[in-house]
C-alpha cells in the first residue's frame, strides 16, 4: 500500500503541475491573437501590448479577466479608430460577458460565431462601418442584456429570433440600412394586453416576445409597414426616419424610400464552422471509471497515461504555436479558414471593365506612366471614350483573400461616390481571376502630378496665380470630402503626388495610397520604399498616414508650404519642411523667404493669407484646428485669382525682400 500511496501522490502532483502550467485556455489567447491579426490599422497602438507569445492576456490593454484570472470576461476597446474585421474566432472566448468595440472603423460583417457566447451580457459594435445582415445566430445570446449596433451600414431584414432574448433590455439599431417590417410576432401583431396569452406559444418569435425590452431605437433605417402595437410604449423618435405607414412627418420621403437598398438574405459563410457541443462531460457522466473494481492494477496505468498525455499535449502545444492560422494567409490544407461576406450589391452601380477592354485601351499594357511597389499605372484611351489612367494592384493571387476582396470592394464603392470637379473621377474597376487582376480605372489628368511640376524642373509653369488657383481647388475638394459627404472621405496620404492636374491646371485629388497598409499583410513587401541617391524624398514611407479629417487638415498645411516654397515635405539635408518654415511663418518681414525662388512675381497679400492658414493647419493642438469649410472660406474670400497677380504689385514684395536682406 505504501507503493500505491506514492503512486497516488505522484499522480496528484503531476496533475497539479499539468494544470498550473497552462492556467489560461489556449483557445481564448488564440482567439484574441486572431482578432489582432484581423486589425490592419491601429493608429493609437492600443493593441501593441497584445503579445501572441504571452500565455496570459489579462494584462493586455482593453482586456479584463475573471477573478480567478483564468478566463477573459470583457473586451473594451472604444474610440481607438481600429480598422479591420471582426474575427469569427471571438466566438471561442466562451466566458466573455462584455464585447465593446464602439466607435472604431471596423468593416465586414458581424460573424455568426458571436452567437456562441452564452454568457455575453453586452454586445456593443455601434459607430463602426459594419455591413451585411444581422445574423440570426445573435438570438442564441441567452444572457445578453444590451445590444448596440447603431451607426453602421447593416442591411437586410431584422431577425424575428431576437424576440427570443428573454433578458434583453436595450436594443439600438438606429442609423443603419435595415428594411422590411419590424417583427412583432410570426403570426400576427398583438397588443400588450394580449401578450400573456400569446407568450405561452413557444412557436412565436418577434420582438413582442422580448418581455424585458425597455429601450429600443429603430430610427433612420428603411423599415416599412406599421409600428407593432406591443412596442407602443416606445417614444415616437424610436421609429422616425423610416418608411413606416403612419402620418408622422418625420418619416422618410417616398422618393428616398423608393431608392431603399434591395432586401437580401444573409449568405452562408461556411457551413463547416458550426459550434460543436461539449460532449466530454456527458461522456464522463455516462461511463463511470473501473478503478474501484481493480484499484491496484489500474492505478499504475493511470499514472503512466497521465504522463503520456502531458507529453503529447506539450508537443501539440508547440505544434499549434508554430502553425497558428492567420485568417488571410492561405495554406494548402485550409484555404477557406475564414470566409468573408461579400456584398454583391455594393458595386452594382459601378462600371466593370473586362481585362481585355483595358488591355486594348492601354496598348497591351505597354504605356506605363507610373509605378510603385504596390501598383502600376497605365495610360489608355477607351474606344469612343475619354483618356483613362488604369491602376493595377501588384499582388499575387495566393496572397489575395476574402478580407482583401472585401476591402477592395469597399474602396471601389467609396471612390465611386466621389462626384466633384476637384476629385479624381473613378470610371470603373476590373476584377478577374484568370489571369488574376484587380484594377481601378480613373479619368486621366493630362498634366501629371503636382509633385512632378514642383520638383522635376517644371515649376516655371506654375506661376503664382496658377498656384493660388490650385490651392483653392484643393481646399474645395477637401471641403467636399469632409463636409458634404456622409460619411466623410479622407485622403490616405495627402501630398503633392495625390494631386493630379488637368490640361488647364485644375487640381484633381486622387487617393491611390489607401492600399498600402492592407497590401502590407500580403507578405509580398519585405523591403522598404526608398530612393537611393536622391537628396530629397517624399514622406510616404517616413511619416504616418493621415487617416482622419484632422490628419488631412495638417497635411493640407504642409502641402500649402510645399506649393509656395517648391520644397519637398522632407529633405535629408534640411529635415522637415514644417520645421524649416516655422522661423518665417509668424514674422511678416521674413515671410518672403518661404517663396519658391523659381517664382519671378508673387502677391504679398496672398502670401500672408497662406501663412496664416498654414499656422492654423499645423497647430499642435488638433482640437484648435479649423474645419476645411472654414479654411476654404478664408482662402476663397481673401485670395483674388482674377487679378493678374504676375504683373500687379508683386515686384514690390521682392524689393522688400532685397531691402530686408
Amino acid at each position: 500500500m505504501r507503493s500505491y500511496a506514492s503512486l497516488q501522490l505522484l499522480s496528484v502532483f503531476s496533475l497539479l503541475l499539468f494544470v498550473t502550467c497552462d492556467p489560461f485556455a489556449r483557445d481564448e489567447v488564440w482567439a484574441l491573437t486572431t482578432f489582432k491579426e484581423a486589425i490592419y490599422e491601429d493608429p493609437h497602438m492600443v493593441l501593441s501590448s497584445w503579445n501572441a507569445l504571452d500565455a496570459d492576456p489579462c494584462g493586455w490593454s482593453g482586456i479584463s479577466c475573471s477573478f480567478a484570472g483564468d478566463h477573459v470576461v470583457k473586451i473594451n476597446i472604444t474610440g481607438y479608430s481600429l480598422r479591420g474585421f471582426l474575427a469569427p474566432e471571438l466566438g471561442q472566448i466562451k466566458f466573455l460577458q462584455q464585447l465593446i468595440l464602439h466607435g472604431n472603423n471596423l468593416i465586414g460583417i458581424i460573424p455568426k460565431e458571436l452567437g456562441m457566447l452564452k454568457y455575453l451580457q453586452v454586445l456593443d459594435l455601434g459607430a463602426n462601418q459594419l455591413t451585411g445582415p444581422i445574423p440570426p445566430e445573435i438570438a442564441n445570446l441567452i444572457s445578453v442584456i444590451k445590444i448596440n449596433l447603431q451607426s453602421n451600414g447593416l442591411t437586410g431584414s431584422l431577425p424575428p429570433e431576437l424576440g427570443n432574448l428573454k433578458s434583453l433590455q436595450e436594443l439600438r439599431l438606429d442609423r443603419n440600412r435595415l428594411q422590411g417590417s419590424v417583427p412583432a410576432s410570426s403570426s400576427s401583431d398583438f397588443t400588450s394586453s394580449a401578450f400573456g396569452m400569446y407568450a405561452s406559444n413557444t412557436n412565436l418569435t418577434g420582438l413582442c416576445q422580448a418581455s424585458e425590452l425597455k429601450v429600443a431605437d429603430f430610427s433612420y433605417n428603411f423599415f416599412t409597414g406599421s409600428i407593432p402595437k406591443c412596442l407602443g410604449y416606445l417614444p415616437s423618435t424610436s421609429f422616425q426616419g423610416n418608411c413606416l405607414q403612419n402620418k408622422d412627418p418625420r418619416q422618410r420621403s417616398s422618393s428616398l424610400c423608393d431608392h431603399a437598398p434591395p432586401a437580401r438574405t444573409p449568405q452562408t459563410t461556411n457551413p463547416k464552422q458550426q459550434p460543436a457541443e461539449d460532449l466530454s462531460n456527458q461522456h464522463r457522466r455516462a461511463s463511470k471509471p473501473a478503478w474501484l473494481l481493480a484499484l491496484e492494477i489500474v492505478t499504475g496505468t493511470m499514472v503512466g497515461c497521465l504522463f503520456l498525455i502531458a507529453f503529447i499535449t506539450a508537443l501539440q502545444r508547440c505544434k499549434d504555436k508554430s502553425s497558428l492560422i492567420i485568417p488571410w494567409k492561405k495554406s494548402s490544407s485550409q484555404k477557406d479558414h475564414v470566409t468573408v461576406y461579400i456584398d454583391s450589391e455594393m458595386l452594382k452601380d459601378v462600371v466593370r471593365f473586362s481585362r481585355m477592354e483595358l488591355e486594348v485601351a492601354c496598348e497591351d499594357f505597354s504605356n506605363i506612366i507610373g509605378s510603385s511597389p504596390d501598383s502600376l499605372v497605365y495610360k489608355g484611351t477607351v474606344k469612343s471614350g475619354p483618356e483613362i489612367a488604369v491602376i493595377s494592384l501588384c499582388i499575387k493571387e495566393e496572397h489575395w483573400t476574402g478580407y482583401l476582396e472585401l476591402y477592395f470592394q469597399r474602396e471601389v464603392a467609396d471612390l465611386a461616390r466621389l462626384n466633384n470637379e476637384n476629385a479624381g473621377k473613378l470610371l470603373g474597376y476590373c476584377s478577374e481571376s484568370t489571369p488574376f487582376t484587380r484594377m481601378l480605372v480613373f479619368e486621366y489628368a493630362s498634366n501629371g502630378t503636382l509633385y512632378e511640376h514642383l520638383h522635376y524642373g517644371e515649376a516655371c509653369q506654375l506661376t503664382w496665380t496658377r498656384r493660388m488657383k490650385i490651392i483653392i481647388g484643393i481646399a474645395r475638394g477637401l471641403k467636399y470630402f469632409h463636409a458634404e459627404l456622409d460619411p466623410p472621405f479622407t485622403i490616405s496620404e495627402l501630398n503633392s503626388s495625390s494631386v493630379y492636374l488637368t490640361e488647364d491646371f485644375s487640381p484633381k485629388l486622387v487617393d491611390f495610397e489607401s492600399w498600402k497598409s492592407i497590401l502590407a499583410r500580403s507578405e509580398k513587401n519585405s523591403g522598404s520604399i526608398g530612393g537611393q541617391g536622391a537628396i530629397c524624398v517624399l514622406p510616404n514611407s517616413l511619416e504616418g498616414r493621415h487617416l482622419d479629417v484632422q490628419g488631412n487638415i495638417y497635411a493640407f498645411g504642409v502641402l500649402l508650404l510645399e506649393i509656395i516654397s517648391g520644397r519637398p515635405p522632407h529633405c535629408k539635408d534640411k529635415g522637415r519642411l514644417v520645421d524649416w518654415a516655422k522661423d518665417f511663418l509668424e514674422l511678416p518681414e521674413a515671410m518672403a523667404y518661404v517663396v519658391d525662388p523659381e517664382l519671378k512675381h508673387f502677391r504679398f497679400e496672398d502670401l500672408n493669407v497662406i501663412c496664416e492658414v498654414v499656422n492654423l493647419c499645423i497647430h499642435p493642438d488638433p482640437a484648435k484646428q479649423p474645419s476645411m469649410q472654414d479654411l476654404s472660406t478664408i482662402l476663397e474670400s481673401r485670395i483674388d485669382t482674377t487679378i493678374p497677380a504676375d504683373f500687379k504689385a508683386s515686384s514690390l514684395a521682392w524689393a522688400e525682400l532685397a531691402l530686408s536682406s
